[in-house]
């Protein structure tokens, strides 16, 4: 196998830290938006995982001595800040949709740490300080994380494009039984 280009790698690096930044700025939010105790704890325990990651890939840069970019990251912090200001049916306050788009952004970032693991785990032959057991256990909780997030993505995008009627009955706690009950009897 051939060496490593280092300047591409830096850049390929780099730009997979600043997905990370964003998706443990997504994770903390999704955590705190989440009603569900279950689904609060499964977040929390996602999100502590996507800062370790953050973490190891910042161990993996300076074992291959690569620097982490400061624009890279301002620019991933920013942007992050910047996807809160999408427009999203509601103005003043948050919308069920709000919840759906960051569950898919932060599956899309996991999905971007899954990749970038399994490259590496490739590349592991080509480089000194890349250690193919820890790429592996990365690979491994990428992998969780995305079944995790996904039942998680169902369960909200089901409930955010449910009817009006639908959602306010999930707020009371209500069954969407009783809330059909409740539509036949106004008949």
């Amino acid at each position: 196998m051939s060496t490593l280009n280092k300047r591409f790698l830096s850049i390929y690096l780099n730009d997979h830290l600043t997905v990370a930044t964003i998706g443990r700025d997504l994770a903390r939010r999704a955590i705190r938006a989440t009603h569900d105790q279950d689904e609060h704890n499964r977040l929390r325990k996602i999100g502590r995982e996507l800062a370790e990651d953050a973490e190891s890939l910042r161990e993996i840069m300076r074992r291959l001595e690569i620097r982490v970019d400061p624009i890279k990251a301002f620019a991933g912090w920013l942007g992050e800040k910047m996807g809160r200001l999408k427009l999203n049916g509601h103005l003043l306050r948050r919308s069920p949709l709000s919840d759906l788009v960051e569950l898919e952004a932060m599956s899309t970032g996991v999905s971007a740490n899954l990749a970038g693991w399994s490259l590496l785990r490739e590349m592991a032959a080509a480089a000194e300080g890349l250690d193919i057991h820890e790429l592996d256990r990365l690979i491994d909780r990428a992998e969780s994380q995305l079944a995790v997030l996904e039942r998680i993505r169902l369960r909200v995008g089901a409930s955010a494009l449910a009817s009006d009627r639908e959602q306010e009955a999930e707020f009371r706690g209500d069954s969407v039984i009783d809330s059909a009950m409740d539509a036949l009897s106004q008949r």
